[in-house]
């Protein structure tokens, strides 16, 4: 199994209501990806982190394999949330991925 962990910190630019909103729809955006993507194990999104957090959002995912994770990546509903909801409201993301 492979582990996909991503955290975003959100553009400055956005009102406290812009950041709420942004999470929400990036949440519901990742999680209404399960059972579209082939190898595809669990995803959520942790949006409201303690208050010693210096990241917005946190991905959590579970692949079966390597090349699932690479399937995960080009696959057309993914690349429509990343495009739409992630990249034009992110300023910063730091990926781990490794095997469990």
């Amino acid at each position: 199994m492979v582990k996909h962990i991503i955290l975003w910190q959100l553009k400055d630019e956005l009102t406290e209501g812009g950041r709420s909103a942004v999470k929400k729809d990036i949440k519901e955006g990742l999680e209404g990806l399960a059972g579209q993507i082939p190898g595809l194990i669990d995803i959520k999104v942790i949006t409201e982190g303690l208050e010693s957090s210096n990241a917005d959002l946190m991905l959590d995912s579970s692949f079966e394999d390597e090349a699932s994770l690479k399937g995960y990546a080009v696959h057309p509903a993914h690349v429509a949330v990343a495009d739409g909801k992630v990249r034009p409201n992110a300023k910063l993301r730091v990926c781990m991925d490794y095997e469990v």
